[in-house]
């Protein structure tokens, strides 16, 4: 027997089960759903709280033996054995009723602590992306300028169905279906599907692999459509050429019929006149030809830049760590503190990680992938106020809680920085003394979408003004009052992880280390503004403004 949820078949078996009667078979098929569905094991859950509170028997919660159990119980030992799910061996009506006496207790206490840490680990929200409705990505751009209404867009981003209109530079843009197309603006381009694009105007290059086969094109004088090829074409509203420079096309002039070119050959279609044909050149598509060497060299000239502005943001002294993950070695597992300003902060230590492509190709970077990896560091003193800053590359949220920024345990003045399962990111501050604490979170902004790109993340800690900012790719997404007050402090503390000082490593909660990649990290003692924040972004982001 094979239990699905939802289904009438699921409410008939916890119906069984809460008056007594379910049968070995449905036994093993509820557990087995429940032990991999959190969605059913929650409302098996709620159900039998339900019945439990309806239940006519005055000594349901009386029993000693319950009591004592109950008051034993701790809240990390319960969530971290929520898969398993008590049934009887007997069906007799005494087992049923035993039962269900166990399963309300259980019941009644798991959602006792789920409510006093409902605060910390909030409902998991559903996040969408554009993962889900795009065709293609936009995979590399050399000083592209888009209209307005097109954009912003950046490199990694997801694209949907739609217009994208290229005012000046060129862009390249890789189909799911493994075609490619170099854009040389002026140009327009609607994105039809995985496999089909309109161009109306424009120059483009297109090279399609043997998966993408069948790829088609449109322009207001032909429908292209490729038999394993390279081709390009020069659109305007007037005028179409075609000129195929691998394999094979076949095009179809305006309403006539389908006619072949082969590699070398060329046509062009202009208004209703039949198609005139020509020697492919290659003379009018170099600069898409040498698309790809534009790109790295104005990848290197940015990577450059970046590297002057970091060497002069070392000298602030109120930078306390700076991590440029630059001269990476698999054998040196030290990790130098480039900020010069202040030396109370010594080298950090790396624990697991592994050694990744940043957001240049000549650069570094570290990737988090297990619950090992981790920085270790330690930053002596006390602050009235921090910010945090981060180049990340989110892998996935596979924690209720994924580290960015974390001191061990919950000391006094410490802090949280991390992102939630759902894509919020939050700030835990300790008050001063034992006791209080405060989580400021900000809407959920970490979605699918952006899952593989580079991103700036940063918060700032206010203590002079009372605030908490959370910024994304140089943006205020969030900013909240602060309650507690200074001093901060950050003591012993980790990247990409978390030290569960003093607590028990049973609770699964606590295990919150980060998917994904970083590669530069800064902290500072005091409070950056909007327009320091914008800086950090446009001096670090992988592809210049143009």
């Amino acid at each position: 027997m094979i239990l699905r949820f939802p289904s009438r078949e699921f409410d008939e078996v916890v119906a069984a089960v809460c008056h007594g009667s379910p049968t070995e078979a449905e036994m093993r098929a509820l557990n087995e759903l429940l032990r991999g569905n959190p969605a059913a094991r929650d409302e098996y859950l709620l159900r039998v709280e339900l019945h439990s509170r309806l239940a006519s028997d005055p000594d349901l919660f009386s029993s000693p033996i319950e009591e004592a159990a109950l008051s034993a119980c701790v809240p990390g030992q319960i969530l971290s054995n929520r898969n398993q799910v008590p049934f009887p061996a007997s069906k007799s009506r005494a087992t049923g009723k035993r039962l269900v006496q166990v399963l309300a207790l259980a019941a009644c206490v798991i959602l006792t602590v789920a409510g006093i840490r409902s605060w910390w680990f909030p409902p998991t929200a559903s996040r969408t992306g554009t993962t889900s409705k795009a065709v293609a990505v936009l995979t590399r751009a050399v000083e592209a300028r888009w209209a307005n209404g097109t954009g912003p867009l950046r490199v990694g981003s997801a694209l949907e169905p739609g217009w994208l209109r290229l005012e000046s530079g060129m862009a390249q843009v890789v189909f799911y279906s493994g075609a490619r197309l170099v854009l040389e603006g002026p140009a327009e381009l609607k994105l039809i599907s995985a496999n089909e694009a309109v161009c109306p105007v424009g120059r483009l290059l297109a090279e399609v692999s043997p998966p993408a086969r069948g790829f088609r094109v449109r322009t207001d004088q032909m429908n292209v459509v490729d038999l394993g090829t390279a081709f390009g074409i020069d659109a305007t509203a007037a005028r179409t050429e075609v000129h195929v420079f691998k394999g094979k096309v076949e095009f179809r002039p305006g309403t006539a019929g389908r006619q072949g070119l082969k590699e070398g050959q060329a046509a062009a279609v202009a208004g209703n006149a039949a198609p005139s044909y020509m020697v492919a050149s290659t003379a009018a598509f170099t600069p898409l030809f040498e698309f790809q060497q534009r790109s790295l060299a104005s990848e290197a000239s940015r990577y450059d830049q970046w590297r002057l502005a970091s060497a002069l943001r070392n000298q602030d002294p109120s930078l306390l760590v700076h991590l440029d993950f630059e001269n990476l070695s698999d054998s040196d597992w030290s990790l130098r503190n480039a900020a010069e300003g202040n030396k109370s902060v010594s080298d950090l230590t790396i624990v697991g990680c592994q050694r990744a492509e940043g957001r240049w190709r000549e650069k570094l970077a570290l990737e988090f992938q297990s619950v090992n990896d981790r920085v270790r560091l330690a930053v002596p003193g006390q602050f009235d106020s921090l910010t945090l800053s981060a180049w990340v590359c989110v892998k996935g949220l596979d924690r209720q809680i994924n580290s960015l920024f974390m001191c061990d345990g919950f000391e006094p003045g410490t802090v949280h920085w991390l992102i939630r399962r759902d894509g919020v990111l939050g700030l835990t501050v300790m008050n001063a003394r034992f006791g209080k604490h405060q989580i400021v979170a900000s809407p959920p902004v970490i979605t699918l979408d952006k899952f593989g790109m580079w991103l700036h993340l940063a918060v700032v800690l206010d203590g002079q003004a009372q605030r908490v900012s959370h910024y994304v790719n140089g943006v205020q997404v969030s900013t909240q009052a602060l309650r507690l007050k200074p001093p901060f402090q950050i003591s012993a503390a980790e990247l990409g992880n978390w030290n569960a000082a003093d607590f028990s490593n049973n609770d699964p909660a606590l295990i919150r280390n980060f998917s994904g990649a970083m590669d530069e990290f800064c902290l500072f003692r005091r409070a950056l503004d909007a327009a320091e924040i914008r800086t950090l972004y446009s001096e670090g982001k992988p592809h210049a403004d143009p």
